[in-house]
């Protein structure tokens, strides 16, 4: 199926865990999932990653040119930590992959499989073969989003140049959409200020993240895009966290979506700083319950890894013996945690 795209905190993309294509569309026919990837993504929901991989192992012994079935695979695979084993998957796919647009799902899955593992070379080298192809059809809504996608990869390894190039592409080539609307115009506009803010707060000048946190803000005072909302006290945590002003940046994210697993991995890596590891772990649990499904770019993983009971007892010696537990997280040059 296509990769479903939703607009959450920093912009991010909610990919299906499968990012699994599906032949194309007749009129009047709805898209189904194939029913393996339904039961595969409760699995995979439930944390049965093993279970959900066999489920797909055995879809492929009946069917091994499944593009669906190989991509989902590589997926799990990503999540298990098993990269180079999951672009094996997601080669077949690329391989056997029946359209152009099958093709480059199985590009995008590629890309992400790199940027799980921080390669932001490898996965800019995919991102922009599925912005091309978004490219060749004239679909400059999607090819924005590959952009803006491309540059979370970036800003989470720490390249900011790179990011800001490609955040810009990306406000740049969405706002060639067709007959745009005024409030997709001023969604664009919005991911742009937004953007511009987190790198300038890792970039160290508040200054400047503050102007574009009000910039973004007024976009909001427009009442275009209301949904939005939702996503300015993130910002404005996330601009605080940089400042290391960490009192603010709590006050600012527990007034964020607190549903979203990728909100409360950044609270608790918030608690930390402040060294109140015990609500850290509480809200790197919360974020644990939560479904697989929904992360973004599958890298939130890392930090949920942090709940693990093995991560836990990490927690208890620091406190203890002054451990100072490995982060999972990138970080920056700065040796703050690269916050998604």
């Amino acid at each position: 199926m296509k990769a479903t795209i939703a607009v959450i905190p920093q912009g991010f993309l909610v990919l299906s865990v499968s990012l699994s294509p599906v032949p194309a569309q007749r009129p009047g026919q709805q898209q189904q999932e194939p029913e393996f990837i339904k039961q595969g993504q409760q699995l995979m929901g439930e944390g049965n990653l093993d279970d959900a991989l066999a489920l797909y192992r055995k879809t492929l012994q009946i069917s091994p040119e499944s593009v669906p079935a190989n991509i989902a695979a590589g997926s799990v695979l990503d999540l298990m930590g098993q990269g180079e084993e999951a672009r094996e998957y997601l080669k077949v796919a690329r391989q056997v992959a029946g359209t152009p647009e099958q093709r480059a799902t199985a590009q995008r899955a590629m890309a992400m499989s790199y940027a799980f593992e921080g390669n932001r070379k490898k996965t800019v080298e995919y991102e922009q073969r599925v912005f091309d192809y978004y490219g060749s059809v004239k679909n400059f809504s999607q090819q924005g989003e590959i952009a803006d996608e491309a540059a979370r990869v970036c800003i989470d390894s720490g390249d900011l140049d790179t990011a800001y190039h490609w955040y810009q592409v990306g406000h740049d080539t969405g706002l060639k959409e067709p007959d745009i609307k005024p409030a997709r115009q001023d969604l664009w506009e919005f991911r742009w200020e937004h953007a511009q803010a987190r790198i300038a707060a890792r970039r160290g000048d508040q200054a400047e993240a503050q102007k574009h946190v009000a910039a973004a803000k007024a976009i909001l005072d427009k009442g275009t895009n209301p949904e939005q909302a939702q996503f300015l006290p993130y910002l404005q945590g996330y601009v605080a966290f940089y400042g290391g002003d960490y009192k603010t940046a709590l006050e600012e994210l527990l007034k964020a979506n607190q549903d979203d697993p990728f909100i409360q991995c950044v609270i608790g890596e918030t608690y930390e700083k402040l060294d109140d590891k015990d609500k850290a772990l509480e809200f790197y649990r919360k974020a644990r319950k939560q479904s697989l499904t929904i992360l973004p770019l599958r890298m939130r993983y890392r930090w949920l890894r942090r709940s693990s009971p093995r991560s836990e007892n990490r927690f208890s010696r620091s406190r203890t013996q002054g451990f100072s537990a490995r982060p999972l997280a990138s970080r920056s040059t700065s040796g703050a945690p690269a916050l998604l």
